[in-house]
C-alpha cells in the first residue's frame, strides 16, 4: 500500500492531539507517541501547550528517511483546537481507560467520512475532554500506555492495513526478512 495518501482517500484526516507534555520529562513518551502515530497511519500530530524542538526534528528525521509527510502542529490550547476542530465538523475521539470498549464502538467511528481527532493524555485529562469527546474509547479497563492504546486504536480503526504503509519518497525501505535486518538504500544515484 502506497503512503499516507491512501489511507487518507479511504479515512480522511485523522490527527492525534497530544495532552500536557512536559518537555523536560516528557520528550521521549511524546516523541514515541508522534512515531508511532506516524507509523500506524495519522496523518497529523498536535502538541497542546508547548513547542518541544527535539519532538519536530524527530518525526521530520523520520520522515526524511524512512519517507512520507506528516503534520506537526505545537503549542495549540487543547480547548480551543477541540472545539474548533467539532465546529468544522470532525469529530473527537479520547482514549481513556474509562470509555466504551473499543470494539462496541469502532465500527461506527470507521464508517464515519468525519476528520478524527484522537486525544491523548500525559497527566490528568481535564473533565472538558471526557465531555467534548463525540467518543470516549477505552482499549481496556486497566491501567495501560496512551502509546499502547493509540496504537492499537489507529490499527483498529485501519483494519490493519497502516502495516503495509510504503512511501514513494523514502530513502530507506525494510526488505521483510524471517532472520536478520535488511534495509534497502534509496536515493539519486551519484556520479
Amino acid at each position: 500500500m502506497q503512503g499516507l495518501e491512501s489511507l487518507a482517500r479511504v479515512y480522511g484526516k485523522v490527527y492525534v492531539l497530544r495532552l500536557g507534555h512536559r518537555p523536560a520529562r516528557d520528550k521521549r513518551v511524546t516523541t514515541h507517541a508522534a512515531l508511532v502515530a506516524r507509523a500506524f497511519g495519522a496523518n497529523g500530530f498536535v502538541l497542546e501547550g508547548v513547542c518541544d524542538e527535539a519532538v519536530r526534528k524527530s518525526l521530520i528525521k523520520a520522515s526524511d528517511l524512512w519517507g512520507g509527510r506528516m503534520n506537526f502542529e505545537c503549542g495549540v490550547n487543547g480547548h480551543d483546537y477541540v472545539k474548533a476542530w467539532k465546529s468544522s465538523g470532525g469529530e473527537v475521539i479520547h482514549l481513556t481507560m474509562y470509555g466504551l470498549a473499543v470494539d462496541e464502538v469502532i465500527g461506527e467511528i470507521a464508517s464515519s467520512p468525519s476528520p478524527k481527532l484522537i486525544v491523548i493524555g500525559a497527566e490528568k485529562v481535564e473533565p472538558f475532554y471526557y465531555k467534548a469527546a463525540d467518543y470516549n474509547v477505552a482499549i481496556g479497563w486497566q491501567p495501560h500506555s496512551e502509546i499502547a492504546a493509540l496504537a492499537i486504536f489507529l490499527d483498529r480503526l485501519f483494519k490493519g492495513r497502516e502495516t503495509l504503509l510504503t512511501y514513494t519518497d523514502a530513502k530507506a525501505v525494510i526488505v521483510p526478512s524471517e532472520r536478520g535486518k535488511r534495509v534497502e538504500r534509496r536515493g539519486p544515484e551519484k556520479g
